[in-house]
């Protein structure tokens, strides 16, 4: 009789495991657009001075500095909660992954938190630099020729910075510094999502390296997921 009242109760069990989960859902959620006149491409990338990384494009690469998608989707924006949560305690202790690859930086914007590792690896069969244009944090300036370990590095202060290789005028970049978790990078749709957040109130800010930033406030009082939508001006 004992066991049958205890496999009774496992539903119940689950139906509360479930119930949790649920109460940890809460976030905000939306999309990041650009209006204006018409955007037109972005100009290609002449790459006849390298021509080992040249040859990796059957079509010239173009610029990431706009990058928009249909709909007037936004990519590259960095969404973040700038006030209302905790800054973290610690850094993450993995670090984040930056590749020199096709005479290009890949990921465009590299978002860290603070005193977080950014591992920065040549993947190109030439010599290329990592040149942080810093001013809240120390400015450096590292040679990575090829074949050789990965760079290492980290930033103690907030800050959006911008990369380049002085080698190769149109690689350019960002690393953006932050000290929450709570952020997310648009990509080709323009959407993101912040989860994991208690009932509170919070400062949300968008960055674009071309449009600047723009910040909004937001509500949650449950387990809603609280929409918001940025739109840029071009």
């Amino acid at each position: 009789m004992k066991t049958q009242r205890i496999l009774s109760l496992a539903p119940l069990f689950i139906l509360c495991l479930a119930v949790g989960s649920t109460a940890q859902a809460a976030g905000i959620g939306g999309k990041v657009t650009v209006q204006g006149t018409a955007l037109t491409p972005n100009k290609t990338i002449n790459m006849s001075s390298e021509p080992g990384c040249a040859k990796m494009y059957s079509t010239p690469p173009t610029r990431e500095d706009v990058v928009v998608g249909s709909g007037g989707a936004l990519e590259n924006v960095v969404v973040y909660i700038s006030a209302g949560a905790p800054d973290e305690a610690s850094a993450p202790s993995t670090p984040v992954t930056v590749m020199q690859k096709g005479c290009r930086f890949e990921p465009h914007v590299v978002v860290v938190q603070t005193n977080q590792q950014i591992e920065m690896v040549n993947d190109d069969t030439t010599a290329h630099n990592i040149h942080p244009l810093a001013t809240n944090n120390r400015e450096w300036n590292k040679a990575e020729p090829p074949g050789t370990a990965p760079l290492t590095e980290s930033f103690a202060r907030p800050e959006f910075i911008s990369v380049k290789c002085n080698i190769h005028p149109w690689m350019h970049a960002y690393f953006a510094v932050l000290t929450t978790s709570h952020y997310a990078v648009t990509g080709e749709n323009g959407a993101f999502s912040l989860g994991n957040l208690p009932p509170g109130k919070y400062t949300i800010t968008a960055w674009h390296e071309t449009f600047g930033t723009q910040t909004q406030e937001v509500t949650i009082t449950g387990n809603e997921t609280a929409p918001l939508n940025f739109v840029f001006k071009r």
